[in-house]
């Protein structure tokens, strides 16, 4: 698939960890937690049924209080250390969800200093992407993507 400018959103980093930490980081639940979310705040995992038609359900702790709704979604693709597809357009089942936003495809592929990780957001239409890009999307997601590869690489 080829990213389309003004429907795309991407961010991609080199991760000094093996490919097989990062996807483990991606799949476990209680690791996966660490990173989702920008920190102070906190992630829970609902579900992480990693298969196509599988839920993808997370929450969010902003204050330290209570968790509330943050993903709803179903996953599309799952191929081992290589690739995960979810969008929040289905949820579980593949059931059409109520408020469509992005699908997302993240790739892992070996690289000389660890493993090249890119996060590829996909939206329907210019004026979501733009929206998503004013929410901070570069910011929030390049968080957790360093996060992320600060989890893996210690």
């Amino acid at each position: 698939m080829t990213p389309t400018a003004e429907l795309d959103l991407t961010i991609t980093r080199i991760i000094k960890a093996p490919r097989s930490a990062v996807w483990a980081a991606w799949t476990t639940p209680a690791q996966f937690e660490q990173w989702w979310v920008p920190s102070p705040a906190r992630a829970k995992v609902v579900s992480l049924d990693l298969v196509p038609g599988g839920s993808f359900l997370t929450e969010i702790s902003e204050d330290g209080g209570e968790f509330k709704p943050h993903i709803a979604g179903c996953f599309l693709a799952v191929d081992h250390l290589e690739r995960i597809v979810f969008t929040n357009a289905l949820v579980a089942g593949w059931r059409p969800a109520e408020n469509p936003f992005i699908t997302a495809t993240i790739t892992f592929a070996d690289h000389p200093d660890g493993t090249e990780y890119i996060a590829r957001v996909m939206h329907k239409d210019a004026a979501d992407a733009a929206k998503h890009d004013e929410l901070g999307f570069y910011d929030g997601w390049g968080t957790v993507t360093r996060q992320l590869a600060e989890l893996t690489e210690s």
